[in-house]
């Protein structure tokens, strides 16, 4: 008898393997990011909001804002698109993986919006105060 092959129905529900990948890398990039391994004047420090991996672990999406809000967010995404070689280099040598994935890097605008709206409802807020 031969062993059984695990189908998607036999996995845990809504658990993939991409999704541990990502935490994976976007903890390896944090590691690498913090310890000033990207010498780009360029790359100054960022939150990682997001990192999505495709089901065939090639590519990896990296949303990402400067910390604080500080930053130019043009020019940090300029140097991490240089660094991208080094950083996949730096995730092999941190994690277990038959092909690492392409980084892809972008800004997350996201984060804008809801400071945006944030700000907008406490002007209502305030107007409401004022009015009532």
């Amino acid at each position: 008898m031969g062993r059984r092959r695990r189908t998607a129905a036999h996995r845990a529900p809504g658990f993939r393997r991409a999704d541990r990948v990502a935490g994976e890398v976007r903890a390896a990039l944090v590691e690498v990011l913090q310890a000033g391994g990207v010498h780009d004047p360029r790359v100054t420090a960022v939150t990682l909001t997001a990192v999505r991996v495709s089901d065939d672990l090639r590519h990896a999406w990296i949303d990402f804002v400067p910390l604080g809000g500080e930053g130019d967010a043009a020019a940090i995404l300029e140097g991490l698109e240089a660094a991208s070689g080094f950083l996949r280099r730096q995730i092999g040598l941190r994690l277990r993986l038959k092909v690492l994935p392409a980084l892809h890097f972008s800004v997350d605008e996201r984060i804008d919006d809801a400071v945006r709206l944030a700000a907008l409802l406490e002007r209502m807020e305030e107007q409401r105060g004022e009015d009532g």
